[in-house]
């Protein structure tokens, strides 16, 4: 019998579902994929009412075991960061490239199944609520306008470009009326349903835009930067851990220092004599070294990924479900952001793991940073951490199972990058030296995230702009310098960092602990110290912040 604990969870979950039908889909919940979540103040206030009774409900109960506490605990931490990033009136500003509420309503299309005629009536339902949901965005940003709750002007205007590429503004189709074409091959599918919600959609999306540029822009903030008192909340929020805002800025500019000297060894190996920036230039134009193509990129990456599991598994690395055995590879949509992803299991299992590539308009991808990437995003990285909590109903709740922290989730990915750089798979100099960056890029995030949002100055000893403040073009500047990517990436990742606010330092503050904690462990049981049940006993947790984490794992 399910504890009380276990049963409030599940309440939980359903009525987040039933609240926000886009994190149904993105969870794999059944049942919602017809309707989209309510982003007006209203939709967030039902939210908001939900999470404070449930966390009134959670008081009332006592927990019965270990399972129990820790259940108890996941659900009071993600419901409290909730709670305080809505008190803050941070939906009210919710206007970013990555991981707002103008992706949520677009992405989410594409985790929608589209084989049968019956899919694209879900579909067409679906799409026939877009223009209410930004309607609703509207709204709220409104909101957040007359309450001086507001964003800055750089991501206003990103956010608008993104939303006008969308919507075919340019020479480009646009996205919802591209997308439903594809039913045309499908026997019985809604075409005239389908094509005027679709318009109507990209309708929707150019009116958001033309708000944005119209009627927000002239009242949004000037400064790039949120301030010490937004980014502490947003550190709490992304790593589950409080933390010394100037400790980490001065690790993480020793790391990025320590790093570069790495990478510059590295890069003699590859070509002797050349600047670090020269190497990369040469493994960013040397057609011998690139995968041509999109379809052959995504089938050296699902290689790349299956070679990884096949190894792990059979050399009992790790103990890995053969219900989990498969992560897909994807190119993403065109106009998102430019990084790679990864999206989870549904909950019954029917859609596997995926990780999607931006190809970004590109026909020719270089090899060289690929290999760190898709560990992280797939095996042994978010897939493994997301899917082992999928499976492991009898121990973790369902908010354990599905919710995702930054800190716990990206610092496990970037320690997976580093695992197999251990386990020999970055022998490869070329390839090694994208783990080198992948890391020292992790690094950089850490100080200019930090220092552009805390008002940081860059480091008096420093040969590089000592002494002065951060600018989004001094950020562009050092992230590029220890970028595997071109430029159109790097310039997104700093809009991200942006609108962001202390997401980008989860990563290596996250691996920090994880490598912590695994050195601590090895130092308790010394020679009899095995890492494979290590690893099974801290996948097995569940999502959790990492003070949570370290409490769990000092335990064994």
């Amino acid at each position: 019998m399910a504890s009380e604990i276990f049963e409030l969870s599940d309440r939980y979950i359903d009525k987040v579902a039933e609240l926000s039908p886009c994190s149904a889909t993105y969870l794999g919940i059944a049942g919602h994929d017809h309707l989209m979540t309510d982003f007006s103040p209203a939709g967030h206030d039902a939210r908001r009412d939900l999470d404070a009774a449930t966390l009134a409900a959670l008081d009332r109960i006592t927990p019965g075991g270990d399972d129990d506490r820790l259940a108890a605990g996941v659900l009071r931490e993600s419901i409290n960061a909730a709670m305080q990033a809505h008190s803050s009136g941070e939906h009210l500003r919710s206007i970013r490239i990555i991981a707002g509420d103008v992706e949520s309503a677009r992405s989410v299309f594409d985790l929608m199944p589209t084989a049968t005629a019956a899919d694209w009536e879900v579909i067409a339902e679906r799409l026939s609520n877009v223009p209410g949901a930004f309607a609703g965005m509207r709204e709220s940003w409104s909101l957040g306008l007359g309450r001086g709750i507001v964003t800055s002007r750089r991501q206003v205007l990103a956010q608008a470009d993104q939303l006008e590429y969308w919507s075919g503004a340019g020479s480009d189709p646009a996205f919802f009326e591209q997308y439903v074409e594809s039913a045309a091959s499908v026997k019985g599918a809604p075409m005239e349903q389908l094509r005027t919600n679709a318009r109507a959609a990209s309708a929707a999306m150019a009116e958001t835009a033309a708000f944005l540029r119209g009627t927000y822009l002239s009242s949004a903030r000037e400064a790039d930067g949120c301030g010490e008192e937004a980014h502490a909340a947003a550190r709490r929020e992304f790593l589950g851990a409080v933390i010394d805002p100037v400790e980490a800025y001065e690790w993480g500019w020793e790391e990025t220092m320590r790093l570069d000297e790495e990478i510059r060894r590295c890069g003699e190996l590859i070509a002797p004599g050349l600047s670090p920036a020269e190497v990369r230039h040469l493994l960013d134009t040397d057609p011998a070294r690139m995968v041509h193509g999109e379809e052959s990129l995504r089938a050296w990456l699902q290689q790349l990924m299956d070679d990884a599991m096949s190894f792990l598994v059979d050399g009992n690395h790790f103990q890995i479900d053969p219900r989990i055995r498969t992560v897909e590879a994807m190119i993403s949509p065109p106009g998102g952001a430019a990084a790679m992803y990864y999206t989870g299991p549904s909950e019954d299992l029917s859609r596997p793991g995926r990780t999607w590539y931006p190809a970004n308009g590109r026909s020719s991808f270089p090899r060289w940073g690929e290999p760190t990437t898709a560990y992280h995003e797939g095996v042994p990285g978010h897939h493994l951490q997301v899917a082992v909590a999928t499976i492991e109903r009898e121990r973790l709740s369902r908010v354990q199972r599905m919710f995702f922290n930054s800190g716990h989730g990206e610092g496990w990915a970037l320690y997976a990058e580093r695992l197999m750089d251990e386990f020999g798979f970055l022998e490869n100099n070329e390839y090694r030296l994208g783990y080198l960056y992948a890391q020292a890029f992790r690094a950089a995030r850490v100080v200019v995230d930090i220092g552009i949002h805390c008002g940081y100055s860059i480091p008096s000893r420093s040969k590089w702009h000592p002494g002065e403040k951060w600018t989004p073009d001094l950020m562009l500047e050092f992230m590029s310098a220890r970028s595997s990517s071109d430029e159109a990436f790097n310039r997104s990742e700093i809009d991200r960092y942006l609108g962001w606010p202390g997401q980008a330092i989860s990563y290596k503050l996250g691996e920090r602990v994880w490598l912590r904690l695994r050195d601590e462990a090895k130092a308790r049981h010394g020679s009899s110290f095995d890492l494979a049940a290590w690893h099974d006993r801290a996948l097995k947790l569940g999502n959790l912040g990492l003070d949570l984490l370290q409490q769990e794992l000092s335990r064994a």
